[in-house]
């Protein structure tokens, strides 16, 4: 019975994950930089236009993205989309990660199927407002001080 059950769970999850890339399904299977930041400096919750929520976490240090974590009630899609934008903003100048694009993120994956592509927008809307949030916060600080 419970070989049963694995290889109708095995069969669902391949049809789930047809048209998908090997790198999106690697992600999805294995994903990175799940969890919260304690002391983050910027943190956000997000939702997207499928009603997905990603929460991003980011630690700065000298101006560089030193840590990063997120979380999601989303898809697999918006996991996977949410677990590589950590990945390529990890170590990132703050100018360069607020560059990123979410065709960056379709073309790692190669060619995400239409209607996940707005995952990737979420991943990367999300952390560009955690940066955001995190460059008003420092300079009301700094503004403050003056």
């Amino acid at each position: 019975m419970a070989d049963d059950i694995d290889k109708i769970a095995r069969t669902l999850q391949e049809t789930i994950l047809e048209g998908y890339s090997e790198k999106f399904k690697q992600e999805f299977s294995s994903p990175k930089n799940i969890g919260k930041i304690e002391d983050a400096d910027s943190g956000v919750s997000i939702k997207g236009v499928c009603g997905d929520t990603i929460e991003m976490y980011l630690a700065l240090k000298d101006g560089k993205i030193n840590d990063i974590k997120f979380m999601t009630d989303g898809c697999g899609a918006t996991i996977a989309c949410a677990s590589h934008v950590t990945r390529m903003a990890k170590g990132k100048a703050i100018k360069d990660a607020l560059r990123m694009k979410p065709e960056d993120v379709d073309k790692y994956f190669e060619g995400l199927p239409d209607e996940s592509k707005h995952c990737a927008k979420l991943a990367i809307d999300t952390l560009k407002a955690a940066l955001n949030r995190y460059e008003s916060k420092k300079g009301k600080r700094s503004g403050s001080q003056a």
